[in-house]
């Protein structure tokens, strides 16, 4: 199943921006010399350029060719590749002395780097698929079952009727709580019970949370918890 993976922004930024870095490492350290540059390259990027608030990497090819230490042929079928592999999306096409606008498939990109996850730790593994284990004892939110969720024509409500279908015991324990608070420019503004209920779920849960929201409404761009 592939693996969907929110914008890193938020409370919990700093540690997921260091997953994904920590996931391409490895990834990289895993392949052959070649795919080793690519991720080099691409890592370098992402580090240097890539703005992460707005998914945007607006970089000169000239600039590139300087930051790779190589020339602007290179850069260009570089620059091909990492788009055929999806992990780079184009925006906007440069034109009129406007150099071209990017995206970052990071689902992609992680789907891509999962085999390379072992090498870091069982942790890491962990942190980075919850679905795969259970939570350890100290997290634990006692479960209680919750009836299924009434609609009320709210695009919360529908997320959360399609969450209670998938797993009730999650549901029950972390989703059932948490309310609409609004909606805003795109992104989907949640409410938790508590701080601690609000970063559980950014980092154990936020994949399922956005398949769950994108499925309903793709043109969500990303969620905010406040706890």
């Amino acid at each position: 199943m592939a693996m969907e993976m929110a914008k890193p922004v938020g409370r919990a930024a700093a540690s997921h921006k260091y997953d994904i870095l920590s996931a391409l490492m490895a990834f990289a350290l895993s392949q052959d010399k070649h795919r080793q540059r690519q991720v080099t390259r691409m890592m370098s990027l992402i580090t240097t350029r890539y703005n992460w608030q707005r998914d945007e990497l607006s970089m000169g090819q000239e600039a590139i060719a300087a930051l790779w230490s190589c020339d602007v042929r290179t850069v260009k079928r570089e620059i091909a590749k990492l788009q055929a592999i999806g992990w780079l999306v184009m925006k906007r096409r440069g034109a009129r002395g406007r150099v071209s606008v990017y995206g970052i498939d990071f689902s992609r990109m992680m789907d891509d780097t999962r085999p390379a996850w072992p090498n870091i730790g069982q942790d890491f593994v962990e942190r980075m698929d919850p679905t795969r284990t259970e939570p350890r004892a100290t997290n634990v939110v006692a479960l209680r079952q919750v009836a299924a969720p009434v609609s009320n024509g709210s695009l919360w409500a529908e997320v959360q009727a399609f969450l209670h279908g998938a797993d009730r015991a999650t549901y029950s324990a972390w989703f059932h709580g948490m309310t609409e608070v609004e909606r805003h420019e795109g992104w989907l503004i949640l409410s938790a019970p508590t701080k601690f209920h609000a970063t559980y779920v950014e980092t154990h849960l936020m994949a399922r949370l956005m398949r769950a929201i994108r499925t309903i409404d793709p043109t969500i761009a990303g969620v905010r918890i406040e706890g």
